[in-house]
């Protein structure tokens, strides 16, 4: 089992940044990827980025360049470091871990931009 807390959502002008963090309970060095998701009012859920035990990353198209994921397997913590952020960028942002076949999801962070 694992639990996923994150911290660091808010609200914030466009152009502006933020940093998500999401720390796990347990060594995430057993987990096979972290990443973030986020579910915007009236859309479905997307996956905005992922970092893999290896530390090999994925984006959304449509926030490369501007977000950047890490981990920090000392901390068993997991960021998402957010720059040039859009109003578009505005949704709740939720934690994810995989380990094995088993998916883990954080409680959700809101972060909202305004323009």
């Amino acid at each position: 089992q694992v639990q996923l807390v994150e911290s660091g959502g808010g609200l914030v002008e466009a152009g502006e940044s933020l940093r998500l963090s999401c720390a796990a309970s347990r060594s995430i060095f057993s987990i096979n990827a972290m990443g973030w998701y986020r579910r915007a009012p009236g859309k479905q859920r997307e996956l905005v980025a992922l970092i893999s035990t290896g530390g090999s990353t994925n984006y959304l198209d449509s926030v490369k360049g501007r977000f950047t994921i890490s981990r920090d397997n000392a901390k068993n913590t997991v960021y998402l470091q957010m720059d040039s952020l859009k109003s578009e960028d505005t949704a709740v942002y939720y934690c994810y871990a995989v380990r094995g076949v088993v998916n883990y999801w954080g409680q959700g962070t809101q972060v909202t931009v305004s323009s």
